[in-house]
C-alpha cells in the first residue's frame, strides 16, 4: 500500500473514532437526562413533601389570584420547573421552600392581584428563611387594603431571618407585636407602606437584628426605648414618619450601629450626651425635626462619622463649640437652617475629606476663611442666607470651578474684590466691593492778586505776609554767615 493510501486510511479511521466518541457522549447525555427526569417524576432523588407543595401553591394563589394554577404550570417548583421568586433547600432528603418573593422585581416575577391577601398556608412553610413583598398591596382603598396578620408569625419564629415589605400603599393598620417573636430575624424592612400606630415594644426582643427599617410610613408616638437592647444592630432607619418625643439615651448602647436615620419626624428635645457613645456610626441624619439646645461636644467622640445632617432643626448655638478637627473622616456636613450664630471656625478647614458643606440660612457672622477653598475634595459650599461680611478672598479659579455650587448670596455685607476676580467669574449673587476714595486735601492758590497790588488772599492766607516772612528769614541767615566768615 502506498504511503498516500496509508495516510488516507488512518485519517478515515481517526475520523470514525471521533464520530463514535461523539455518538457515545450523546448517548450518555440522553441516559443522564432520562435518569434525572425519572428521578424527578418518581421522586427518588429529592422529592418535595406533599403538604409543603400544597402550602406553597395555596399561599401564592392568595397573592396572585385563584386563576393561577401552580400544579399545572410548575409541577416541580424546586426542580426542573422553578418558580421565579421561590428558592428551596434539602432537609432530611426532602425539598422545602426557604425563600419566597412576591411582586414585580423581575420580568417574569409573580405579580399580585388587586385582592391580594394572606392565607394561613403561608405560615405552614416551616423552613422559610426569607419572605419579601414588593408593590403587592397597592390599593389603599378601604375595600382592598390589607393588614399584617397578628398571631401567625410565631409559626415562623424558628426559621425566618429576613422579612421585607416595600412600597405597599395598601398595607395598612398597626405593626403586630407578634413580629417580636421572630427570634432569628436579622433584617426587618417595612419601607414605604401605609402602616400606622406606634413601634411595638416587643421589637426589643429581636436581639439578632442587624437591620431595622421602618421608613416612609405613618408611625406615631415615641421611639421605643427597648430598641437600645439591639446590640447587633447595624442600620436603624425610622425616617419619614410622625414619631415624636425625645431621643432615648439608651440608643447610645447601639455601639455597632453604622447608620442612624431619624429624619423627617416630629422629634425634639436636647440631643442626649449618650449619642457620642455610638463610636462606629458613619451616618447621622436628624434633619427636619425640632431638636434644640446647641451642638453637643459628644459629637467629637464620633470620629467614624462620614455624614452629619442636622438641617432644619432649631438647635442654635455656635459652630466653635465643636472641635471639628476631631471628625477627620467627615465627607458631608449639612447644618443649614439651624439658627447658628457666631463665626465660621477655621477648624472646618481641617476636614480634608469634606465634599459638601452646608451652612445656609443661619445667623452666621464674620468673614469666611479662604482656607475652605483649599479643601482637596470639596465640591459644594453653601453659605447663603447669613450675615457674613467683608471681602471674599477666594481665588478666581475656585469660583470658576464651583459655579453656583459655591453659594454665598443673600449676605448683604459680603462682597468680592473687583481687582482679583473678573465679572464673568464672580461668585453668583455677591456684589463687587466698592473702591474706597481716599480724601486728599487740595490747596487752590489764586494767581491774580487784588487790585491794590500787594495783597492776594486765597483760603485765608496772605501772600504778602508769607513772602515777607521768607525774606526776613533769608536775610537773617545771610547776615549770620557773613559774621562767621569774618571771625
Amino acid at each position: 500500500m502506498a504511503f498516500a493510501d496509508i495516510f488516507v486510511f488512518r485519517s478515515v479511521l481517526a475520523l470514525g473514532c471521533v464520530m463514535e466518541k461523539k455518538r457515545f457522549l450523546v448517548f450518555v447525555l440522553f441516559v443522564c437526562l432520562g435518569s434525572w427526569s425519572y428521578a424527578q417524576e418518581g421522586g427518588e432523588a429529592a422529592p418535595m413533601e406533599k403538604t409543603e407543595l400544597d402550602a406553597l401553591f395555596s399561599a401564592i394563589q392568595g397573592f396572585v389570584g385563584n386563576s393561577w394554577n401552580g400544579s399545572d404550570l410548575y409541577p416541580d417548583p424546586c426542580g426542573w420547573t422553578p418558580i421565579q421568586g421561590v428558592s428551596c433547600d434539602i432537609f432530611d432528603g426532602l425539598w422545602y421552600v426557604t425563600a419566597l418573593s412576591i411582586g414585580p422585581t423581575h420580568e417574569n416575577s409573580l405579580a399580585c392581584a388587586p385582592n391580594a391577601h394572606f392565607r394561613q398556608q403561608l405560615f405552614e412553610l416551616k423552613h422559610l428563611k426569607t419572605l419579601s413583598f414588593f408593590s403587592c398591596f397597592v390599593s389603599a382603598t378601604r375595600i382592598n387594603s390589607v393588614s399584617l396578620p397578628a398571631g401567625e408569625w410565631l409559626n415562623l419564629a424558628g426559621s425566618l431571618e429576613s422579612l421585607e415589605f416595600r412600597s405597599n400603599a395598601g398595607l395598612t393598620g398597626k405593626i403586630p407585636a407578634s413580629l417580636g417573636s421572630l427570634s432569628n430575624l436579622q433584617s426587618l424592612i417595612l419601607l414605604q407602606n401605609g402602616l400606622v400606630g406606634e413601634i411595638p415594644e416587643s421589637f426589643g426582643n429581636l436581639i439578632r437584628l442587624k437591620r431595622l427599617v421602618l421608613s416612609g410610613n405613618s408611625l406615631t408616638g415615641p421611639i421605643a426605648p427597648n430598641l437600645g437592647r439591639l446590640s447587633e444592630l447595624l442600620i436603624l432607619d425610622l425616617s419619614r414618619n410622625f414619631l415624636s418625643g425625645s431621643l432615648p439615651p439608651c440608643l447610645g448602647n447601639l455601639s455597632s450601629l453604622l447608620k442612624l436615620d431619624l429624619s423627617d419626624n416630629k422629634l425634639g428635645g436636647v440631643l442626649p450626651d449618650e449619642i457620642g457613645d455610638m463610636r462606629s456610626l458613619t451616618l447621622l441624619d436628624l434633619s427636619n425635626n425640632s431638636f434644640y439646645g446647641g451642638l453637643r461636644r459628644p459629637f467629637e467622640k464620633m470620629n467614624s462619622l462620614e455624614e452629619i445632617i442636622l438641617s432644619n432643626n432649631p438647635i442654635g448655638g455656635e459652630l466653635k463649640n465643636i472641635n471639628w478637627k476631631s471628625l477627620r473622616n467627615l465627607m458631608i456636613l449639612d447644618l443649614s437652617d439651624m439658627g447658628l450664630t457666631g463665626d465660621i471656625p477655621d477648624s472646618l478647614s481641617e476636614l480634608k475629606k469634606l465634599r459638601f458643606l452646608g451652612l445656609s440660612r443661619n445667623n452666621l457672622t464674620g468673614n469666611p476663611s479662604p482656607e475652605l477653598a483649599a479643601l482637596p475634595f470639596v465640591s459644594a459650599i453653601y453659605l447663603f442666607g447669613n450675615n457674613l461680611s467683608g471681602d471674599l478672598k477666594f481665588s478666581e479659579e475656585f469660583y470658576g470651578n464651583m459655579g453656583r455650587r459655591f453659594g454665598a448670596w443673600d449676605n448683604p455685607n459680603l462682597c468680592y474684590p473687583m481687582g482679583m476676580v473678573t465679572a464673568n467669574s464672580a461668585p453668583y449673587g455677591v456684589k463687587p466691593c466698592e473702591e474706597e476714595e481716599e480724601e486728599e486735601e487740595v490747596i487752590k492758590l489764586t494767581e491774580k492778586p487784588f487790585s491794590n497790588g500787594n495783597v492776594a488772599v486765597s483760603n485765608g492766607c496772605s501772600w504778602v505776609g508769607v513772602e515777607g516772612f521768607w525774606w526776613k528769614f533769608v536775610g537773617k541767615t545771610l547776615t549770620m554767615i557773613l559774621l562767621i566768615m569774618r571771625l
